[in-house]
């Protein structure tokens, strides 16, 4: 069996999951065309890791995988152009944050009054233990 050249990515592997988890709701070629493919079998090469997602359809595929922007932009970074090249432009532009990491962020904001606390050890260590780390 030929590997595919990005099967292994951790895009093709978040999208092969969500087509999966939205099969109940709506078939790979509903996706495929709220995507804006004119061909549904785009979407099986992406999952598969036959074909790079263009960063250009990421806000697109993001709405039909139901899923946040930001994440699946992350990913799709990373694919396009390398861990390093992707490290390297979160690094100048910052890290995109997801609808869930907003809600943290706010989270943290009420818990202490805005007062844009600084990350101890101790606050690493709790953050470790919610996630049971």
């Amino acid at each position: 069996m030929t590997k595919r050249p990005h099967q292994d990515t951790r895009l093709a592997k978040y999208v092969a999951r969500r087509v999966l988890e939205l099969k109940s709701k709506k078939t790979q070629s509903e996706i495929a065309a709220q995507a804006g493919y004119p061909n549904a079998n785009m979407v099986s090469m992406v999952k598969s890791g036959a074909s790079k997602l263009a960063l250009d359809r990421v806000p697109s595929m993001a709405r039909a995988l139901e899923c946040d922007r930001a994440y699946l932009m992350r990913l799709a970074l990373e694919q396009a152009v390398g861990q390093t090249a992707a490290a390297a432009v979160i690094e100048i532009f910052g890290t995109p944050v997801s609808e869930h990491e907003r809600g943290w962020i706010e989270a943290i904001r009420t818990a202490s009054d805005n007062s844009d606390p600084r990350l101890t050890s101790r606050s690493q260590a709790a953050i470790n233990a919610i996630f049971g780390r």
